[in-house]
């Protein structure tokens, strides 16, 4: 965290915090997410009915592409969680500068400062497509 100038105590619990809150957040997004695969797995409903089969099948696929948003987002929290073991969390991996602590609150899981957050969506504006990472 953007903390360094703070005595070791104190950057150390608010590390800590942030990684509770992470595990936290892990063991949700897990769950729900074998929770969800095994409901996929097990829904054996049939649908005699075109559009009930049609109906049933959008719901699956907005359910699938919910559950895809939080594995991407499982994905980023167990990121952050090696950094944090690395020593390296609350740094940005674009500038090295120290990410703001209100930016940690608000997006723990985060790899950017917003400078260079700001920048890399002004490029993702400027030049659609093009991936910048």
């Amino acid at each position: 965290m953007a903390l360094r100038k703070e005595n070791p105590i104190q950057l150390g619990d608010k590390v800590e915090l942030v990684r509770r809150q992470l595990l936290e957040q892990r063991e949700s997004l897990s769950l729900g997410l074998r929770v969800a695969t095994a409901e996929f797995l097990n829904d054996e409903s049939l649908y005699t009915d075109a559009i009930d089969q049609a109906s049933a099948d959008i719901d699956k696929s907005f359910a699938m592409q919910l559950k895809n948003r939080d594995r991407d987002t499982l994905i980023q929290v167990d990121g952050a969680l090696r950094r944090i073991e690395a020593g390296d969390f609350g740094i940005c991996e674009r500038c090295e500068d120290e990410i703001s602590e209100a930016r940690i609150k608000a997006f723990p899981f985060t790899t950017l400062c917003i400078d260079c957050k700001a920048e890399l969506e002004s490029e993702e504006h400027r030049f659609p497509g093009r991936n910048s990472n």
